[in-house]
């Protein structure tokens, strides 16, 4: 074992990592529509209801407007009406992933990941390239035959939503951790849609060793072919950091340079990520708020920041306010996994990794 995987903390920066995937989802869920929900309309709201800076889950909407325009589910997800989470793919994923690593250990195959989905997880609980690949599966198609036939998401971030597993099993060893989420990934997406899921699970792996975010993030973009677009653009917020720039400028600048990817493709919604994690600073609050705050992918990149800022500060560390509400409960699609706690969620996944070699 490495002296992560033994140390005192490790069962703390696990149960971070899970609160602060669940909590920042939870931030992100009513504003998830990236493309009704900008940037600009997000602060909009806020600032109506004296929100800002954003210190909490979203307050309650005050328009007619804005209500409309919420997902349904915001009346399980704003300040004072959380009493456990919302059940939400971003989570589900999670769950499934460490069902399939006790399931099968960490030979498992993408065959087996597929298996796992027709057993556990609802066809219509499933989006976009997971979809497709699903409606592969029942069709009796293999991978990578899955990932390709009739998928136009195959970039998309799906396969990044499902890598935080991959990275709080695999403590310090980022390679490892990319290894195991490429294994997942390619079952449904290829290309980026492949290398975000390397890159997530890398920099959440990173995170139990890294001295700084910024340190994270460099070590995940070595398991990336360094040329691919997503690298280029994670580099490039970076570069953008490092000057100084402010975090609406930075956004507003890579935001013209990937136009036209869509608002679920995984090269933008790696941008927001990265400056969330960056401006944060490994500040938990300050990191899923800002992430949230830049749009596009909100529930999916809020739980990512989350995972990321959660490992980086222990489950001691996330304030109350984010950890209280969920009532250490989980609310899942994913047969047999409603209602579980979250505490035990993160005792199974330590102890995969303190078994990992």
């Amino acid at each position: 074992m490495t002296a992560v995987e033994t140390e005192p903390g490790l069962a703390d920066r696990v149960l971070g990592g899970w609160l602060g995937r669940i909590a920042g989802n939870m931030l992100g869920k009513p504003v998830e529509q990236g493309e009704v929900w900008t940037r600009e309309r997000i602060d909009r709201y806020l600032r109506r209801a004296a929100a800002l800076p954003l210190d909490d889950y979203l307050p309650e909407p005050l328009t007619e407007s804005d209500r409309r325009d919420l997902r349904p589910e915001w009346r399980s997800c704003v300040r004072g009406r959380v009493h456990g989470s919302c059940r939400d793919d971003d989570v589900d994923y999670a769950i499934l992933g460490l069902h399939l690593l006790e399931t099968h250990g960490f030979g498992f195959s993408t065959e087996q990941v597929g298996d796992l989905w027709l057993l556990r997880l609802p066809y219509l609980q499933t989006f976009t390239a997971e979809r497709a690949a699903y409606r592969n599966l029942a069709n009796g198609r293999k991978p990578p035959l899955t990932a390709t036939y009739d998928n136009p998401y195959q970039e998309w971030i799906g396969a990044l939503i499902r890598a935080d597993i991959h990275g709080w099993t695999s403590p310090g060893a980022p390679r490892r951790a990319a290894s195991l989420a490429r294994r997942d990934a390619v079952l449904s997406h290829t290309g980026n849609g492949v290398y975000g899921a390397m890159w997530a699970a890398a920099l959440i792996s990173a995170a139990f060793t890294a001295s700084t975010v910024r340190r994270a993030v460099d070590e995940a973009l070595t398991v990336i072919p360094a040329g691919c677009r997503l690298a280029r653009t994670v580099r490039r917020v970076c570069a953008l950091h490092e000057t100084g720039l402010a975090w609406e400028d930075t956004l507003a600048t890579v935001e013209e340079e990937t136009a036209g990817l869509g608002w679920i493709h995984t090269v933008p919604n790696a941008a927001v990520l990265t400056a969330g994690l960056l401006y944060g600073d490994g500040d938990f609050t300050r990191t899923i708020a800002l992430t949230v705050r830049g749009g596009l992918d909100t529930d999916s990149n809020g739980a990512t920041a989350g995972s990321v800022a959660g490992v980086l500060c222990g489950a001691s560390a996330v304030p109350e306010q984010w950890s209280d509400p969920l009532q250490d409960t989980v609310r899942s699609a994913v047969l047999g996994f409603d209602g579980v706690r979250i505490s035990e969620l993160a005792e199974r996944t330590l102890r995969l990794a303190r078994t990992a070699a």
